[in-house]
């Protein structure tokens, strides 16, 4: 299975007071469009996840929504508060056993995401960084597990020229 690790886009600065509330800062519009490009590009070289689950924070739901829209088949978006900052590997990989899908996307937060790919892949003791909108690829050979995956592929939107 391939299980891809995404950081959110862009989004409105911590401690605008136009969103007291963390969990409710939205994607900026130039975020928006700058990680819908970042996609299309992905989607042009096979990134096709099945099934995305996410944080219920806004700016990963909103994230989560332009992955999902820009897949050739409609996919569901799942919300998990496991993914909300703080993130809980076990339930996690609990969740994604039972959607059963060859590919899978978590659309979460730093540093969870870095945190996450590091023990997914072996190397929890190492934080790998994650800027805004960046996606990872990780594969494993059967289900997804702590310390069996292999990173493919961390990409960026300057990367990709986004």
């Amino acid at each position: 299975m391939r299980l891809y690790i995404v950081r959110h886009a862009w989004a409105e600065e911590p401690g605008d007071f136009r969103y007291p509330n963390d969990s409710d800062r939205p994607l900026t519009e130039e975020g928006r469009k700058r990680f819908r490009r970042v996609v299309s590009k992905l989607v042009d070289r096979g990134f096709q996840p099945q099934q995305i689950a996410t944080s219920p924070y806004l700016r990963t739901v909103q994230t989560s929504e332009i992955i999902a829209k820009s897949m050739p088949k409609e996919i569901e978006v799942a919300t998990l508060p496991a993914l909300a900052p703080g993130a809980r590997i076990n339930e996690l990989l609990e969740w994604t056993a039972k959607v059963n899908q060859p590919e899978v996307a978590w659309v979460g937060h730093m540093p969870d995401v870095g945190d996450l790919t590091s023990i997914l892949i072996g190397a929890a003791t190492n934080r790998i960084g994650f800027s805004k909108g960046a996606i990872a690829a990780i594969d494993f050979n059967g289900r997804a597990e702590v310390g069996r995956g292999i990173l493919c592929w961390l990409l960026t939107a300057k990367m990709l020229g986004c």
